[in-house]
C-alpha cells in the first residue's frame, strides 16, 4: 500500500470515536497509525494510505462520528518530518533556533506542522498530541533563525483557518537543555 496521504479524526467521545474508527477502517484500505485517547476525554484515529482511501476513511469516520467531531483533517503528499515527530523518532544533530507552535486541536497541529515543514528548511523536532497538557497539541522545531520564523508563521496561517491557534514562539538561542526536554 502507497502512503501518500494521512488523514484524522479528533473526537469528544471515546465510544463514538471507537466507532469512527472501526467505520474509517472499514472504508477503505488505510493503515492505522495511531487510535488513542487524549486529554480531555477526546478520542484521535490517525490513518494513511493513497489519498483516495483516505479521504474515504476519514469521511466515513467524520459521518460515524456526527456531532462529537471536533476537528478532522487529510494531508495528501505529508511531509516525512510529520510522521517522524509523531512517533518520537528524530534525531537532530545541530539545533539552532526553536519553534514552538500551540493548538486547541490534535488535528489543526498536525496540519499546521505539515504546513511548517513545507515551507522552510527546519527539522520538526516533536509533535505533543494531547496528553496531560489539557487537549491541546503542540510541535517544537528547530532550524536557522528566519526558517523558523517562515515555518512558524505557515503554521499559523493554517491552523488560524480554524480559529485553534493558541500560541507560538521563536527562540533565536535556546539554551541546549530545552532540546532534552522537548524532542
Amino acid at each position: 500500500m502507497q502512503l501518500t496521504a494521512i488523514g484524522l479524526v479528533e473526537t469528544t467521545s471515546i465510544a463514538k470515536g471507537i466507532e469512527a474508527s472501526d467505520a474509517m477502517l472499514k472504508a477503505a484500505e488505510v493503515e492505522l497509525v495511531l487510535s488513542r485517547t487524549v486529554c480531555s476525554g477526546k478520542l484521535i484515529t490517525l490513518v494513511a494510505g493513497d489519498v483516495a482511501a483516505v479521504e474515504a476513511a476519514v469521511k466515513a469516520g467524520v459521518e460515524i462520528g456526527a456531532e462529537t467531531v471536533v476537528d478532522s483533517f487529510v494531508i495528501p503528499n505529508v511531509h516525512p518530518q510529520v510522521i517522524e515527530a509523531i512517533s518520537g523518532n528524530v534525531v537532530v544533530q545541530k539545533p539552532d533556533a526553536m519553534g514552538v507552535v500551540e493548538a486547541f486541536s490534535v488535528g489543526s497541529l498536525i496540519e499546521g506542522a505539515d504546513a511548517a515543514a513545507k515551507a522552510s528548511e527546519v527539522q520538526l523536532l516533536k509533535i505533543h498530541l494531547a496528553m496531560a497538557i489539557g487537549g491541546k497539541a503542540f510541535v517544537t522545531m528547530t532550524g536557522d533563525v528566519a526558517a523558523v520564523q517562515a515555518a512558524v508563521e505557515a503554521a499559523v496561517e493554517i491552523i488560524n483557518r480554524k480559529g485553534l491557534l493558541t500560541y507560538t514562539v521563536v527562540i533565536p538561542g535556546p539554551r541546549a537543555e530545552l532540546f532534552k526536554d522537548y524532542l
